[in-house]
């Protein structure tokens, strides 16, 4: 099943309740279709950037929820009875595109075994670490460093233009 993100936007006053009941509502749908709802957020009171009018009056500002779920893709088709819902000002239901999901997640790697790419053929025996000296700089200057002066050739070049 495909990974789905729902956006509510409430109306202002609602009240925390009326919030739950309603995400309440639509994941109970979501498990009667055999969803998950893996995620729940409330982003609390948001400005909105214009006006959204309604029967009540026009609104700027607004509650805003995510809900992260995986259901069928004929789930989206049955959210139109939030329409009737007075309470929302806005919905809106977004597919992730790149999620991993299914049999697919459970065969991944998981990272298990990043670290094996790296080599182990640097010791502390290849870095040329001066010891007891004053110089704070030069305990960490590798032989490379200690060579590498592309500075001042920069400036020779410049000097051999003019």
């Amino acid at each position: 099943m495909p990974l789905y993100d729902c956006m509510l936007l409430a109306k202002p006053l609602v009240t925390r309740e009326a919030m739950a009941e309603l995400v309440a509502r639509v994941a109970r749908r979501a498990y009667q279709r055999n969803g998950v709802v893996t995620d729940v957020k409330s982003f609390g009171k948001v400005q909105l950037g214009y006006g959204i009018k309604k029967l009540d009056g026009s609104h700027y500002q607004g509650q805003l929820m995510q809900m992260t779920m995986m259901v069928p893709p004929s789930f989206t088709k049955e959210l139109h009875y939030l329409n009737k819902e007075d309470r929302l000002l806005r919905w809106l239901v977004v597919k992730h595109r790149d999620a991993v999901y299914g049999l697919e997640f459970i065969n991944e790697d998981d990272g298990r075994n990043e670290m094996n790419g790296f080599s182990l053929a640097h010791t502390k025996h290849d870095y040329d670490i001066e010891i007891g000296s004053d110089d704070s700089e030069s305990e960490f200057l590798t032989s490379s460093d200690e060579d590498s002066d592309d500075y001042n050739y920069g400036l020779e070049e410049e000097e051999e233009k003019k």
